[in-house]
């Protein structure tokens, strides 16, 4: 393999080896705490919310490295209706609809002055962050709210009951969780080589077998890696689900769709998508009005895996998702970016939470360590264009 080759694989995949690095690093210092099943059971469940807001944050940065500074406090205030709602006893599936109803409707909200007003995303989403943190104090009077529906706690949280149960009856290992890893992978397996079939079948180029099948060896070998560690501590958490669920949906719409391709197109090239007959302002509104709906998920499974809400809840959710995007591969202005690579991202920021926590390092460094990762990660994105222009 030439040099050049060898230096566009890793630049293809640096966040990948930077991932198994730090993984690696983190199992050493730990003393292998960190690979014991209860902690990666962990690295899913406390940052649930985090795969599922970098994935909404993901379609604003494509429109051209904009950003939305409200979640955190859209994830408070529909939480916060959510579990007023379920106090009074109103149904929490009912509930569960309204807050994802109020999580569009304030996407919508400030979809409509971006998209159609011009409004700056900056100054936009500034607002929402200060409104509906504001309005969460308002309607809780500054107080905690219990969340005692343990059905709704079951299906929606990360604590020690929210497993899906082992319908097999497997003791000491659950063997659902192994059937369902399996299923996955033969999925994948099947999906990869059909798709690569179909491109050499329509004259289309595809990348060396080999590639093919190492790069499938590789996916296939992680997936059964998490799988036998959930296996062997609880099974496959429900939070779990619901990040699949729309890791599955937004990778579909990002790669299939004809609105996935005018989020790319907008960010490439706002001015030629608009001469191309592209209207962008469509494109602006459902990447917000989409945010919204996700951090409405996210509210939901925050009440749920805290069991109960406050004001303060979704401080900083939006640095983790605006962080995971950049950590994985999202461009600082906008037009690439993938729902796999921000989902690496997400997983580097776990791993770095989990990691740190084990070894008990102060919260505050922390938070510089990830700001230095956020700050390397744009940094080798800004060089690489330099270098490629």
């Amino acid at each position: 393999m030439s040099k050049q080759k060898v230096l566009g694989f890793i630049q293809k995949y640096t966040m990948i080896i930077v991932l198994v690095l730090v993984t690696l690093f983190f199992a050493i210092r730990t003393d292998g705490k960190l690979l014991m099943p209860n902690n990666i059971t962990n690295i899913i469940s406390q940052n649930a919310y985090v795969f599922v807001l970098a994935t909404g944050m993901l379609m604003c940065i494509l429109t051209g490295g904009n950003i939305d500074l409200s979640v955190g406090s859209v994830v408070c205030f529909a939480g916060v209706i959510g579990a007023i709602l379920m106090h009074n006893e109103m149904n929490f599936w009912l509930a569960v609809v309204i807050m994802l109803a109020v999580g569009l409707a304030i996407g919508a909200w400030q979809a409509f002055w971006v998209a159609y007003v011009h409004i700056p995303p900056f100054i936009t989403t500034l607002s929402g962050m200060m409104v509906f943190r504001g309005l969460s104090n308002v309607f809780l009077q500054g107080k905690t709210m219990s969340v005692t529906n343990e059905k709704f706690v079951q299906i929606f949280g990360g604590g020690a009951n929210c497993y899906v149960p082992d319908f097999f009856g497997g003791e000491g290992i659950n063997i659902l969780c192994l059937v369902v890893g399996a299923v996955a992978c033969l999925v994948y397996l099947f999906t990869t080589f059909k798709s690569r079939n179909t491109r050499a079948k329509a004259g289309l180029e595809v990348e060396p077998i080999i590639k093919t099948v190492i790069k499938a060896v590789i996916i296939v070998a992680v997936i059964m890696f998490f799988t036998v560690k959930f296996s062997e501590y609880k099974g496959i958490p429900m939070a779990l689900l619901w990040v699949a669920v729309v890791i599955l949906i937004y990778s579909y719409i990002t790669s299939k769709t004809t609105i996935g391709r005018h989020l790319y197109a907008v960010g490439g090239n706002e001015q030629a998508t608009k001469l191309s007959g592209i209207d962008t302002r469509k494109v602006y509104f459902f990447a917000y009005a989409n945010m919204g709906l996700l951090a409405g998920l996210a509210g939901i499974m925050t009440i749920a895996r805290l069991t109960s809400a406050q004001p303060t809840y979704g401080q900083n959710y939006e640095m983790d998702a605006i962080g995971s995007c950049f950590i994985g591969g999202a461009s600082a202005y906008g037009g690439i970016g993938t729902v796999p690579g921000v989902i690496v991202g997400a997983l580097l920021m776990g791993v770095i939470n989990i990691g740190m926590s084990i070894m008990g390092v102060d919260a505050n460094y922390q938070k510089v360590v990830k700001g230095l990762v956020l700050l390397a990660a744009v940094i080798f994105d800004v060089v690489s264009k330099k270098k490629n222009s």
